[in-house]
């Protein structure tokens, strides 16, 4: 934790503390009443603890409100998007997400409500982290009483503490010291393999029933990079318990995409006499604790987004864990009592690992943060101080994005209306401009609809195996149409409304109740800011694809890629090569000739997702500044 103060002094603390919750429930109260006075500070505005992730926020919020004998709301308070209780009078104690924060600094931008700033989980070092860190030591030159408290497990604190070092006359000042809080884990065993290994799904089976034949009670925890790569050691560990004949192993995946009730088996007790093995994505390695663990496998991967300036995307990559994830993995595993860790890598491979993960200021789409700090008034992008500066050709990429989607003009100035539209808006800039469109065209409200959709997860369900998961591919079918994956959702949004948002609607067709619900919302907060604050009309398009259509390639136009004659398609800039993902409504039609994506994923090849089907005409017609047609003549030429 870094706090800024008049000179350095290195302070350890110990605490026999378990869970990080008790910790953050503890340095409330020390934060509120003992260490400020101690340390000469004062408390006179309200103290804002920040989160990567809303569920984090919401139950920290309601776990320290509880500790005080109070409702979540009263002088705890929690904010994020679309969601806020907090009582402007009470509160006192402010749980909220990164970019709820940066939102209010565009209302008050020397944050002169807070007297103590607190940003948790700092080792995940995403956008909003860093924007956020990069403002607070603007603001703390102008507010030199304001604390910030820079917090988490495994961060890089000699990284941070030089980053808020203020300088003067070219010399830093002591304003930052490290203080160390220590956990209590109990101990673990590491293991490496002597030879790197070919497959590390297979190793990652073979390691499972090692264990289960060798080792003494205790569930196993196995982390794997995606969805494909668990459903395949599902697989295979299931045909390992059927060939034994013995039905001692209750084998459960764990991913994003899981439906509710299949992702809450992983924390209930396996029945007596039967060891608990869960597979899962790195959903498991720091946002939830699930008990009864004692053996961990970690496979050594990652799967990352990754920024293309080239062609301007951003994709889903495997790539090598960094030591500090590694740890995070590790520490899954003594929890309850001594554990044991598997790496499926040689020790030397350990040695070479990178201390952290990359920061995804560096490996990001840079456009919104770009968008944001210019509505702050910061001009001189390429100057501004991040904590690890993001590469100059990502910055340059996404201006020219945004003169592209009409947010900039020439001189790089916030463009009005357009631009201070897709500011103003918390969703990604394509999105907005999309959203600004549909107001024109006249599909406000199903354009709504589709991007509520996608700020959530998937909202199909998908069964681990067996006769469950073909019923859910035909449930899935049912909604599919040609048109492609967004007016699929479309689709699936109004039938769940037309049914009555029921439980008993999503159970039949395999589709995710809370995903669901949540869209819903979403859209309902959505649809009234538009109308009291943007003042732009709810209008339907009755029915209209077409003019949906058009109106997603008025946002995704610099996403868009044409079959090419060698059977793949190939993006219109930069001529990237591309597949349709095989979870897509399109993946088993006549492939179509032009296409708009909103993602790509990086897996065996690269694949787009959230297709919608267009006509080539439509990219002259609706952006004439980044398309026109060229003969071959005019090409020779």
């Amino acid at each position: 934790m870094i706090f800024p103060i008049t000179k350095i002094q290195r302070i350890k603390i110990s605490l026999t503390l378990h869970k990080k919750s008790s910790i953050i429930s503890y340095l409330d109260h020390i934060l509120s009443f003992q260490y400020l006075y101690e340390f000469g500070w004062h408390t006179k505005g309200l103290i804002g603890i920040t989160e990567p992730r809303r569920i984090s926020a919401i139950t920290l919020a309601d776990r320290v409100a509880t500790e005080r004998g109070e409702l979540c709301g009263e002088t705890v308070g929690v904010s994020i998007r679309f969601i806020s209780k907090c009582d402007p009078a009470q509160t006192k104690i402010k749980y909220m997400t990164e970019g709820i924060l940066l939102r209010e600094m565009l209302a008050d931008p020397l944050l002169t409500q807070y007297a103590v700033i607190m940003v948790d989980e700092a080792h995940e070092r995403n956008t909003l982290t860093d924007t956020a860190l990069g403002l607070l030591k603007k603001i703390a030159r102008k507010r030199p009483n304001l604390r910030i408290i820079i917090s988490s497990a495994t961060v890089d604190a000699e990284l941070f503490r030089d980053f808020f070092n203020l300088k003067s006359k070219g010399e830093a000042k002591d304003t930052a010291v490290i203080l160390t809080v220590e956990g209590r884990m109990y101990a673990q065993e590491i293991f490496y393999l002597r030879d790197p290994c070919p497959d590390y799904v297979k190793e990652t089976v073979n390691t499972v029933m090692k264990i289960h034949r060798a080792e003494g009670k205790g569930d196993v925890l196995a982390f794997l990079t995606g969805q494909e790569e668990v459903l395949r050691a599902v697989d295979l560990l299931r045909e390992h318990v059927e060939a034994s004949g013995k039905e001692d192993m209750q084998i459960l995946p764990m991913y994003g995409t899981l439906s509710n009730a299949d992702q809450l088996k992983v924390f209930f007790t396996a029945p007596k006499g039967v060891r608990k093995v869960v597979l899962a994505t790195n959903i498991a390695e720091t946002s939830v604790t699930i008990p009864g663990i004692v053996y961990v496998i970690d496979c050594g991967f990652v799967k990352l987004k990754w920024y293309s300036a080239d062609s301007t995307t951003d994709s889903l990559v495997v790539v090598p864990v960094s030591k500090a994830a590694a740890e995070q993995r590790a520490g899954r595993a003594g929890r309850i009592r001594s554990g044991k860790v598997y790496r499926l890598y040689t020790e030397e491979a350990w040695e070479k690992l990178p201390e952290h993960t990359p920061p995804e200021m560096r490996r990001s789409d840079l456009c919104s943060t770009v968008l944001f700090l210019k509505a702050l008034g910061i001009d001189n992008i390429l100057r501004f101080t991040f904590p690890s500066p993001p590469p100059a050709k990502n910055l340059l990429a996404c201006l020219e994005t945004l003169y592209a989607l009409e947010a900039l003009d020439a001189e790089g100035q916030l463009t009005s209306p357009v631009g201070y539209f897709l500011a103003e808006m918390s969703i990604p800039p394509m999105m907005a401009k999309m959203l600004y469109k549909a107001g024109e065209m006249g599909c406000s409200e199903e354009i709504l609809i589709i991007i509520a959709m996608l700020q959530v997860q998937s909202v199909f369900s998908k069964p681990a195996g067996g006769q469950a998961a073909i019923r859910g591919r035909i449930a899935k079918r049912n909604f599919e149409v040609a048109e492609g994956d967004l007016i699929t959702l479309l689709n699936v949004y109004c039938a769940f409304v037309e049914s009555g948002r029921t439980k008993e609607f999503c159970g039949r067709n395999f589709l995710i109740y809370r995903n669901l619900k949540r869209a819903h919302e979403i859209k309902t907060q959505l649809a009234g800011m538009l109308e009291r604050e943007l003042n732009i009309p709810l209008l339907s398009a009755g029915g209209n694809v077409e003019t949906i259509c058009r109106c997603i390639v008025a946002g995704f136009f610099p996403y868009a890629a044409y079959l090419h004659h060698s059977g793949v398609y190939r993006t219109v800039r930069g001529n990237t090569e591309l597949s349709i993902h095989p979870l897509s409504a399109l993946y088993t039609e006549q492939q179509p000739q032009w296409v708009v994506f909103c993602e790509l994923i990086h897996t065996t090849k690269l694949f787009m997702k959230d297709l919608t089907v267009i006509q080539q005409q439509w990219l002259p017609e609706i952006a004439p500044h980044y398309y026109h047609k060229v003969t071959v003549r005019d090409h020779l030429l």
